[in-house]
């Protein structure tokens, strides 16, 4: 992609997800993602309707007059976008393809972050690290986020989770807030979820596309799987073939989902057919 290309489709996400930020996701983040405590922050006179475990007794026998110290959340918080940018994520039946829907997602939880005074970190990964972002502040920062996300071209080209989750809780030792961002087709990351679910504060994004549910009614069709590059030719024709594939499917995501659930980690599904505001509005508003 040439730099003029990329500016642009950098200017629009920015455009389009920092304009749904500050209109309407800002407030709700704050919510839903605290910070991590109080903090002290001045004295000044007592007024009626203070609590008087909040008064300095030092200061008040001062100047012979009650105070009370003043405290403020503290705010800043770590934040961790892992992103799945393997080859599956390059697929999209409807309004845009899986990696584009997770880059919009990544910008509005930046942006968000931002708002907030957050700092925003990420790693991209396939079947290995492909890239770390280390958390900082900035918008110059959110844009350098958005322009990998949209020009990286991953070298490996399966899924490897429980990698990418391995590798956030060796690189960030303090507790964050990590978003895991993936259509988790995969397996074999059970046991790291489980750990870092317990060192973090970690939501799992799941990014759906609803030809992967439902296979279409199109005859005889050749399907390659964009990770092992393996194709096969399934007569979609015949009703039996269609049921059983919507079946397993339908297991597989039960099963993903019921993970979550066992680890008591926060999940949305979003899928590239539907808007993502209302699934993530969900989210900030039910952690409120």
């Amino acid at each position: 992609m040439d730099t003029k290309e990329l500016i642009r489709k950098v200017r629009k996400i920015e455009i389009k997800t920092k304009g749904l930020t500050s209109q309407i996701f800002s407030g709700e983040y704050h919510s839903a993602f605290k910070g991590k405590g109080m903090a002290f922050s001045e004295v000044r006179e007592y007024a009626v309707g203070d609590e008087i475990r909040t008064i300095d007794w030092n200061v008040t026998a001062r100047f012979n007059d009650p105070f009370v110290k003043v405290f403020e959340e503290e705010r800043e918080l770590t934040v961790m976008l892992l992103v799945d940018i393997s080859n599956s994520t390059m697929f999209g039946t409807a309004n845009q393809l899986k990696r584009e829907l997770i880059t919009e997602l990544c910008a509005v939880l930046a942006f968000s972050a931002s708002s907030n005074k957050d700092r925003i970190g990420v790693i991209m990964f396939s079947d290995k690290i492909e890239k770390f972002i280390p958390p900082k502040k900035g918008k110059s920062h959110i844009l350098r986020i958005i322009r990998e996300l949209i020009n990286i071209q991953p070298t490996g080209k399966s899924t490897n989770i429980s990698e990418a989750l391995k590798y956030f809780s060796k690189m960030i030792k303090k507790r964050s807030t990590a978003f895991l961002i993936s259509d988790f087709r995969t397996k074999g990351y059970q046991e790291a979820l489980k750990i870092t679910s317990k060192r973090h504060d970690l939501i799992a994004l799941k990014i759906n596309d609803k030809a992967e549910v439902e296979l279409p009614k199109i005859g005889m069709a050749k399907f390659k799987d964009l990770e092992s590059g393996k194709t096969k030719w399934v007569n979609t024709s015949l009703k039996s073939v269609r049921e059983k594939y919507k079946k397993e499917q339908i297991k597989f995501n039960n099963e993903v989902l019921e993970m979550f659930k066992k680890y008591n980690i926060d999940k949305v599904e979003i899928s590239t057919d539907k808007d993502y505001i209302k699934p993530l509005m969900n989210l900030f508003k039910r952690r409120a």
